[in-house]
């Protein structure tokens, strides 16, 4: 993916980067925590990142809770709560990067998926299936092609959240 970034402003990183803060001199992280940008890609269109810092074994795609208070992240999990992005780079522990929030996202899939099922987090950290959970399906996504087996897919995302509750 190329996302080309649309918001204006000046000296951010790229869409696709992870930067450790020793990265940047005299800052303590790469860019603004939180901030959030809207960018474009000409085969997936358009779509809105957040910036966030890494967890430990966070790969491209991987699917992510993260925290609006200091906006850190966790690989998804089962029974997790909180806003879910997808991360646009291996963005490890003491790494920070964008992590889509909104549009057409490239993600991981730890089985085969059906074309417009929901989404549920899996024992397989940072990966989501179609297999229904009660209390784990992450809201506001859906898989966007048929996904042949464990790997990347195309998913549909607008600002996914998960709560853990048992009512779908």
């Amino acid at each position: 993916m190329a996302y080309v970034p649309q918001t204006p402003s000046l000296g951010f990183p790229p869409i696709g980067s992870h930067l450790a803060a020793s990265n940047v001199a005299g800052r303590s992280t790469p860019w603004k925590l939180g901030d959030i940008i809207r960018a474009v890609d000409p085969a997936y269109g358009s779509g809105e990142f957040i910036y966030l810092k890494g967890a430990a074994n966070t790969a491209l795609g991987a699917w992510v809770t993260y925290n609006a208070d200091d906006y850190s992240s966790t690989l998804l999990a089962a029974n997790a709560i909180g806003p879910v992005a997808v991360a646009m780079a291996p963005t490890v522990a003491n790494e920070y990067g964008w992590y889509q929030i909104q549009g057409k996202a490239i993600a991981l899939a730890s089985a085969a998926m059906a074309e417009d099922a929901n989404v549920y987090a899996t024992a397989t950290a940072g990966a989501v299936d179609d297999t229904v959970v009660a209390g784990d399906r992450v809201k506001n996504a859906k898989c966007a092609s048929v996904i042949a087996g464990a790997g990347t897919g195309e998913f549909e995302i607008a600002r996914p959240w998960m709560d853990d509750a048992v009512a779908a």
